[in-house]
């Protein structure tokens, strides 16, 4: 029997033909002649070997598998990696995570073994293998996850930059939601710690490379709050290999509207009520108009004319077909010219379809239908809604009561002048009348994070995005924080269009210890919401600290100072005029730091309370609890995020008296 150190040395060296495999691979995309038989075509290639290319790079810092599977029937081993690997014959040298052999590496237990006799872990350093835990499923708890040193070292090693996979510590309550087929639209209220962003990213990467033609055609969409959680997610999914994913803020789905205003949260609320959506159907209908007199087509010698009474029932024909407005108005021209075309066959002419698609472009048929079923400009239908004080009581009638439309004329016309600063609803509500007049592109599956902070309008702009497909919908109903929120699992899938979708709740934990839980689970009854308290599998007894100083920004520099002295990237996280201070502090201290929207690249970040959410730092120092809980509305739900980013460790700085909540801590 080899030795352990034999045994990692052989491992070792397969792992450096692995490397060598892969490069072949990558070589042999290079060397491929992109010529096509078009200048376009040629393009394409180029554009289509590139992108291979990018799949085939390896990650650096990370060896190419990080597991290995022996089945018990065949004796086969299976190295388990981030991508596959074959070498010149053909065969396998890694199989993908994401392959079905590599199933039971994540869900084999010593009770359900699945074919597995054992299950090797590797641990790496610097993309070395350093170490290596045989299990041969013996050992498995009620949940399936062995008491390995490897995967728990792996779950909290330090990290500086940009979110990492998780491919080599998947739990079997992660896997089975990642693997879920992909007509499933699934739900995951995931509280802190419990890994819901990358399970949804993880997702999307399983259904590329398992629907991989399918969904290159309809393609994968991923929404997230802010453009800094999109630039800590951002290199994930190109570390798995998956290059063709969109990723967007949720401020930017709405194409030709730039967010910069911000509305007072009784009219955020207001705006994305779902009420507003009935009011927008009703004014871009408005414009509908029935024709009274007969409509007159001559063509060439002839003049044809059409009753009113018949061209009055074509037009609510279409209406009662609850097709969009501008998909009616598009195609009302040619059911004239076709009417028109069977009066001319029944007196003996034969138009053929050249003749109705010139008679449907003809002038008179034109200005019936501008006159009739007139164009409808989305951000001009919204200003009007929002400065118009008949207009918007003619359409909200029955709708929104007076007060309500007395508050939007008076706190939401800034906002709809010809200089609009649009507002975050505001670009939602031109979403849904540009809804009426053409529908968006319907993408094959959507992953949307933070989804607690979607308002209903916000919802039905993205359930227009995937009517065609699926989503996996994540975020955690404590952490939601935006005023005009649903924060209501079943509201939130109803407007999404997607009621039937499966509900899951992850409590289970695997980054957050539980002292820190411990703390941030103390305001869960002030937020008043419906979820259970987070629970994590790590204990870390000194990671959480809490400080009382009335120099506050010199109590910050010292604990950003002793956090330096250990491994991992530090948050600093703050309201917005605390944190300029404590800036200066550390800037005065000699301490090197960046603001996270600048790139989560640096070792220190400076994190306003606002963007924090979704974003994970080894060590976490909240500052001033009251300055938040005081700064914002729906305070206390921001100081629960900002509680739980702390992977190793938290610490709480404060001056002012803590809030009531955390004063027992």
């Amino acid at each position: 029997m080899a030795t352990p150190e034999a045994t990692l040395a052989a491992e070792a060296s397969y792992l450096g033909y692995a490397r060598r495999c892969l490069a072949a691979m990558l070589e042999s995309v290079r060397s491929l002649d992109p010529h096509g038989g078009d200048p376009i075509s040629t393009e394409f290639l180029k554009s289509e070997l590139a992108r291979r290319a990018d799949a085939l790079r390896e990650v650096p810092g990370v060896p190419l598998f990080f597991g290995r599977i022996d089945r018990d029937s065949t004796g086969e081993a299976f190295h388990v990696g981030r991508r596959h690997v074959r070498n010149d014959a053909g065969d396998v040298v890694v199989v993908d995570w994401r392959a079905d052999v590599s199933l039971a590496f994540y869900q084999a237990t010593a009770t359900e073994p699945m074919d597995v006799a054992m299950r090797r872990r590797f641990g790496h350093s610097a993309g070395t293998l350093t170490s290596l835990e045989d299990e041969r499923l013996t050992a498995g708890d009620e949940h399936g996850v062995s008491d390995s040193r490897i995967l728990t070292a792996e779950i909290e090693r330090p990290r500086v930059g940009p979110m990492r996979d998780i491919v080599a510590t998947i739990a079997p309550d992660q896997d089975t939601l990642v693997r879920a087929p992909l007509a499933q639209t699934t739900c995951i209220q995931g509280a802190p710690g419990t890994g819901k962003t990358a399970v949804g990213l993880h997702r999307a990467a399983y259904l590329l490379y398992t629907h991989r033609e399918q969904l290159r055609r309809s393609r994968v969409l991923v929404v997230g709050p802010n453009r800094a959680f999109l630039s800590y997610i951002g290199e994930l999914l190109p570390a798995l290999g998956e290059v063709d994913v969109a990723q967007v803020v949720v401020d930017e789905l709405v194409a030709g509207i730039t967010v910069r205003g911000q509305d007072r949260p009784e009219v955020a609320r207001l705006k994305g009520d779902p009420r507003f959506a009935a009011v927008i159907e009703t004014a871009v209908r408005a414009g509908i108009v029935l024709p009274t007199q007969s409509l007159v087509v001559p063509v060439g010698s002839r003049r044809w004319r059409l009753p009113a009474d018949e061209v009055a029932d074509l037009m609510q024909r279409e209406v009662a077909t609850g097709q969009p407005y501008g998909v009616i108005r598009s195609r009302l021209p040619t059911l004239i010219a076709e009417t028109v075309r069977r009066r001319a066959e029944s007196t003996g002419g034969s138009p053929d379809d050249r003749w109705v698609t010139r008679l449907a472009r003809s002038t008179p048929v034109r200005e019936f239908v501008d006159a009739h079923w007139p164009a409808v400009a989305p951000k001009h239908l919204v200003t009007r809604l929002l400065s118009d004080e008949r207009g918007l009581a003619h359409f909200a009638d029955g709708v929104l009561d007076a007060s309500e439309q007395k508050l939007l004329l008076d706190h939401a016309q800034p906002a709809a002048t010809a200089r609009a600063r649009w507002s975050r609803a505001d670009a939602f509500l031109v979403d849904e009348v540009a809804a009426h007049v053409s529908r968006p592109t319907s993408y094959g599956h959507v992953v949307v994070d933070e989804a607690q902070d979607l308002s209903a309008m916000q919802c039905r702009a993205l359930g227009r995005r995937c009517d065609t497909g699926s989503a996996t919908v994540l975020g955690d109903i404590a952490q939601a924080t935006a005023p005009d929120a649903l924060a209501n699992w079943p509201e939130t899938l109803r407007h999404l269009g997607k009621p039937a979708a499966s509900l899951v709740a992850l409590t289970r934990g695997y980054r957050v210890p539980q002292e820190v839980l411990d703390l941030a689970n103390r305001l869960l009854p002030a937020l008043a919401v419906d979820v259970e308290p987070a629970i994590s599998i790590r204990h870390a007894a000194a990671s959480l600290r809490v400080r009382s100083s009335p120099a506050l920004p010199a109590a910050v520099v010292e604990a950003v100072t002793d956090r330096l002295a250990q491994e991992g990237s530090i948050g600093v996280i703050a309201a917005a005029d605390e944190l300029a201070d404590v800036s200066r502090a550390l800037g005065r201290a000699g301490v090197e730091t960046a603001r996270v929207e600048d790139g989560m690249a640096a070792r220190v970040e400076l994190v306003p309370i606002t963007l924090c959410k979704g974003l994970e730092f080894d060590h976490v120092i909240v500052v001033e609890p009251a300055a938040v809980v005081r700064a914002h509305d729906r305070g206390l739900h921001w100081l629960y995020v900002a509680l739980t980013r702390a992977v190793s460790s938290l610490d709480v700085v404060h001056s002012e008296p803590l809030p009531a909540e955390l004063a027992a801590a």
